[in-house]
């Protein structure tokens, strides 16, 4: 038999370059979550190539390793992959939040669904009114407010967006509802809104709420958390103990917004990681530190 010619072994490299692909995935899945998180592929040179999200890793994995029924891209992209990056999470809700946060950070070029933001919906904090609103919000920026986001699952965001009205009942009615009011709504009555068209809470009061959420948002949830706490534990020891229950439930729903702050690498409890990238002859080094609270 003769030797291959140069194009049919140059043919049978290139069908031979997908098998690669799967089986760097197929490698990783004895090691990979079971539970939520958030994954990445990255290319033989390190280049992140995806980043995705998934309830349960494993499972989104083992479809990759298929190796077959895929559009061209995502085929294309499983041919550059040579190894993957695990972040285990405590909530599919903190997955979410990690994986629009690292698509914006690093860009990856097969994450082509997020790059045009407008589509993709925000948590948005309304400004300029009195009583600020809480809601989702889709399309260009053009309202005044703080926008967080964008988010890839519009599901998790209003399940977020509940939570977080349970947590500080900020309202999500539009203005001209809310300047029509003459007494509390629905969303009042089972504690998913303080009522300030109504008086039922003052300005002063609401704004408290409105900077709890904006700093939580912010990242600044351990800092929230840690004020409710205190502020139950003096309710209670003033005897003022309907106050207290309120603060006790808010509590609550920060832990269904966020789990435990659960974001772990690989189960590490304790780390240093250390980055750093150079650029026209300069470097720039980035410290992340990993601590058990």
């Amino acid at each position: 038999m003769s030797d291959p010619t140069p194009q049919s072994a140059a043919s049978e490299e290139t069908a031979l370059e997908p098998l690669r692909g799967v089986a760097a995935i197929r490698a990783e899945l004895p090691r990979s979550p079971k539970g939520p998180g958030v994954y990445r592929m990255l290319g033989a040179d390190g280049e992140v190539l995806y980043v995705g999200k998934a309830k349960s890793i494993r499972k989104r994995l083992a479809t990759y390793a298929r190796g077959y029924g895929h559009s061209n891209q995502v085929t294309r992209m499983i041919t550059l992959v040579a190894s993957l990056v695990f972040v285990t999470t405590e909530t599919e809700t903190e997955a979410l939040l990690l994986e629009a946060n690292l698509i914006k950070q690093l860009k990856p070029r097969f994450n082509v669904l997020l790059r045009d933001d407008k589509s993709f919906p925000y948590i948005l904090l309304t400004g300029g009114h009195d009583a600020p609103q809480i809601t989702k919000h889709r399309g260009a920026r053009n309202r005044n407010g703080d926008y967080y986001g964008p988010f890839a699952s519009a599901g998790a965001v209003n399940r977020t967006l509940n939570a977080l009205q349970r947590a500080f009942l900020l309202r999500s009615c539009s203005d001209s509802y809310y300047e029509n009011r003459s007494r509390p709504c629905l969303l009042y009555q089972i504690k998913r809104c303080a009522a300030p068209c109504t008086g039922e809470i003052s300005l002063e009061d609401y704004d408290d709420l409105v900077r709890e959420t904006r700093a939580f948002l912010s990242g600044k949830s351990r800092k929230v958390r840690e004020q409710l706490a205190a502020d139950m534990e003096k309710a209670a020891t003033e005897l003022e103990f309907e106050t207290a229950a309120r603060l006790r439930d808010r509590i609550s729903a920060l832990s269904a917004i966020q789990g435990t702050q659960g974001i772990n690498p690989n189960s590490v409890e304790e780390a240093d990681v250390f980055a750093i990238s150079e650029q026209g002859g300069q470097f720039a080094v980035e410290v992340l530190h990993f601590r058990p609270y």
